[in-house]
């Protein structure tokens, strides 16, 4: 709980409170060991996969990924691959550890790192950014960009007002 509020910027009350109402509704697993108590979310409930799918769209990766990368010059196109496209596809896995990111275009390496950290601050999560040119993504022959293409991939919106 602790951890939570302080992720949240929210009073240990407040966030008592709230899991309180989340596990009552049975949105979360609570177990507790000693003065721990251990929440999880409960995937059997019928409303985890439409609030998880609402969430991931609202402030997840795509989300987050998509505000910070509108700002840098010479991205041509953002996608989201690897475990966490996979499971936006609906593809049943554990959480993914990290974010996989293909950018296309000729955007400054500093300026992606530099996103990839803010998103990171953001997510949680580690964020890798792949570059690759325009031409090599159209190319197809790349060994990596074919195995990338052949799993889910998902578009990143870089409007910048995508919520």
């Amino acid at each position: 709980m602790t951890e939570l509020a302080g992720r949240l910027q929210a009073s240990q009350s407040t966030v008592s409170r709230e899991v309180d109402r989340l596990a009552e509704s049975e949105l979360v697993r609570e177990e507790r060991r000693g003065n721990l108590r251990l929440l999880r979310a409960n995937p059997d409930n019928p409303l985890a996969r439409p609030l998880g799918e609402l969430l991931a769209l609202t402030y997840g990766p795509a989300a987050v990924l998509g505000e910070l990368l509108a700002a840098v010059d010479g991205i041509d196109e953002a996608y989201v691959y690897g475990s966490w496209a996979a499971r936006y596809a609906g593809e049943e896995g554990p959480p993914p550890r990290d974010i996989d990111v293909l950018i296309v275009g000729t955007a400054d390496e500093d300026d992606l790192n530099d996103a990839a950290r803010a998103a990171e601050g953001q997510l949680g999560r580690e964020v890798n950014i792949h570059r690759v040119s325009a031409r090599a993504w159209q190319a197809g022959n790349d060994p990596f960009l074919t195995s990338v293409r052949a799993r889910p991939l998902y578009p990143i919106d870089l409007s910048g007002d995508d919520r």
